[in-house]
């Protein structure tokens, strides 16, 4: 049985600046934006190639604007990313080379913050006799 996740909550206080940065800033595509009542607006957002989309708006989550910490993407090269990020006026910080993996992070509008990860060629490393695990 597959077991997916396909929404996360990410809280913001102002729906539509929120909107507007994944949109227009970072590249997320506009799925949905529906007002259902005066007390439920339901914005969902997907990153490109995403199974995974997020959802913002007014009465989604009880959580406090700027909580949501450390959602974490792949992307295929964190330099082209991160070039991204900063052509589109994102704060993104500099690239963190670990062995597992290169990074780049950085915040919405509200706080909540994003990493970016590039994952190490596994088989280049397994080819050349590294240990991978």
């Amino acid at each position: 049985m597959d077991w997916k996740i396909e929404l996360i909550a990410v809280p913001v206080t102002d729906v539509d600046r929120a909107k507007a940065f994944y949109v227009e800033q970072v590249g997320f595509a506009a799925d949905h934006d529906h007002q259902v009542d005066e007390g439920l607006r339901f914005v969902q957002l997907t990153p490109p190639g995403s199974a995974c989309s997020i959802v913002i708006g007014t009465g989604i989550t009880d959580m406090v604007p700027g909580t949501q910490s450390s959602i974490q993407m792949v992307v295929p090269d964190a330099d082209a990313a991160r070039k991204h990020l900063i052509d589109n006026g994102v704060e993104a910080s500099e690239i963190d080379d670990q062995p597992w993996g290169r990074f780049v992070s950085f915040p919405d509008p509200d706080g909540n913050t994003w990493t970016l990860q590039q994952l190490p060629d596994y088989a280049a490393q397994a080819a050349a006799g590294a240990d991978v695990n």
